[in-house]
């Protein structure tokens, strides 16, 4: 039962050779054996009763692909009987009355879900040490970050915790903690996936996407999760497809673009020999390979650290200490409450990120920052635009090198923002971006961690973006080793 994907567990369940609850039962009993701190919420009970509705469904004869299947959600969306907490201490005992969209379309397709998992707080960060519940240990090396926001997603997939979960995308935090764990994750095009129940970071970034083992396992999710939904004032109009349908598809003439930006000074040669040796395996499955120039690559950490800061400080304003989130017990006045609830309910990067963004807002720097951030962003838009008249896909390394070690950035936050350098302007352009494992680096003490293969598609080019990793990961294994 070790290493089963998705798919593999949706046979099982189908033929009736397990059972949803013996699933539910044997991931419980993992999770609660695990030393990683990927999980913070777990309720067996709910858990059992979830899959117990699924067993019915599958007896039944009305239960699809999905039903019964396990699944974990990133402690950013909302949930219902389990606590909702962005990793923060501000909602250290929130419970939403609702689920998040994408938790109720996972449910909806018989999903049981196995807890709620670790994240840097409201999702900033990049080493998932920003958490007011602790870091999380990478399983690949535990004295090693597992990447962030989505830490603990991508983390208790490496560690089969859990078969699949969600992760959410700002600059990077499905698919560089997808890379540094070993796992596969996709953010979709943006407005694709409904943010509606997803606690805001930054709103015109933010995107919920699937993290698993296998390009397949992605999309099947993806199948569940992408939708139209009129309670996100930013979801896009999408038809239903089939995440999957092109999967076997061959890449005969494929023109892979290579950013010259992505393999210059900074990126470790680990990390390179990687990539390159994945691009040689893309060659032999009958693709070319055509240089292309990125050349806003530089400039997309700055405008990145103005737009997102600036949005999370107007979302972040509603935890006041008075409709929810965390209240300090001493205070004088309505002004007293609100500065001491937030400063006791905040950790350090979240303050330093609301500061930055009300320094970018204010009145004499809007236009200076903000602004000109904006009219960057839509120039890194036509980068891409200008590449793909060039190739059908753009790769490269997801991150500048392997996961580094627990504490080692702690106090160096622009180090920690320089690890984003190859997946923000992906995000600022909106653009669906996947990780793919493609080796091993050596890291810091000669232990194995894991290196990402960043795919960017075109807008709306998921099912070729899944396509292109399957096909690798016909050829390769790096998706099926375990950290064990």
């Amino acid at each position: 039962m070790h290493q089963k994907t998705l798919a593999q567990l949706s046979a099982l369940l189908q033929s009736k050779q397990v059972s949803a609850t013996e699933l539910a039962r044997l991931y419980l009993d993992r999770i609660s054996a695990s030393n990683l701190n990927a999980f913070l919420h777990v309720d067996p009970e709910l858990t059992l009763a979830q899959a117990a509705a699924a067993d019915a469904r599958l007896a039944a004869g009305n239960a699809g692909v999905l039903t019964g299947v396990p699944i974990a959600h990133k402690d950013i969306f909302v949930t219902r009987g389990l606590r909702s907490t962005a990793g923060s201490r501000m909602l250290g005992n929130y419970t939403s009355p609702f689920d998040a969209t994408v938790v109720e379309k996972l449910a909806a397709a018989g999903m049981v879900t196995l807890g709620k998992l670790n994240c840097d707080e409201f999702a900033m960060g990049s080493a998932n040490e920003n958490s007011y519940f602790g870091a999380v240990k990478n399983p690949w090396d535990l004295s090693a970050v597992p990447g962030g926001s989505s830490g603990g997603s991508a983390a208790a997939v490496a560690a089969r915790l859990t078969p699949a979960a969600t992760g959410t995308d700002t600059g990077g935090s499905i698919r560089q903690p997808a890379a540094f764990c070993g796992i596969t994750g996709i953010k979709p095009t943006y407005g694709s996936v409904s943010r509606y129940g997803m606690i805001a970071f930054a709103s015109s970034l933010d995107q919920g996407g699937p993290m698993a083992q296998t390009a397949e396992d992605c999309g099947l999710l993806l199948n569940a999760m992408v939708g139209f939904d009129e309670k996100d004032s930013t979801s896009l109009e999408r038809k239903p497809e089939d995440f999957n349908r092109l999967l076997n598809q061959s890449l005969q003439g494929l023109r892979i673009g290579v950013p010259k930006e992505f393999f210059g000074e900074g990126l470790a040669d680990d990390v390179k020999q990687a990539i390159h040796a994945a691009l040689e395996e893309y060659k032999k499955l009958g693709a070319s390979i055509v240089e292309i120039s990125l050349p806003k690559t530089e400039l997309s950490i700055p405008v990145y650290y103005v737009i997102a800061p600036a949005e999370a400080s107007s979302n972040l304003s509603r935890f006041d200490g008075v409709r929810y989130g965390h209240r300090a017990a001493e205070y004088t006045d309505l002004n007293d409450m609100y500065t001491a609830s937030r400063t006791e309910g905040f950790g350090d990067e979240v303050k330093r990120r609301i500061m930055t963004g009300a320094y970018v807002l204010s009145h004499g720097y809007y236009d200076a920052y903000y602004l000109q951030a904006q009219k960057i962003r839509r120039l890194i838009a036509q980068d891409f635009a200008a590449a793909f008249t060039q190739c059908d896909v753009i790769m490269g390394p997801v991150a500048p090198s392997v996961a580094w070690d627990l504490g080692a950035k702690s106090d160096d936050p622009v180090a920690n923002y320089l690890a984003d350098i190859f997946t923000l302007s992906t995000s600022l352009a909106g653009l669906p971006g996947m990780s793919v494992p493609c080796g091993f680096g050596q890291g810091e003490k000669n232990s194995r961690r894991p290196v990402g293969l960043q795919l960017i598609g075109n807008y709306f080019e998921e099912a070729r973006l899944l396509n292109i990793a399957h096909q690798y990961q016909q050829v390769t294994d790096w998706h099926l080793r375990s950290p064990e």
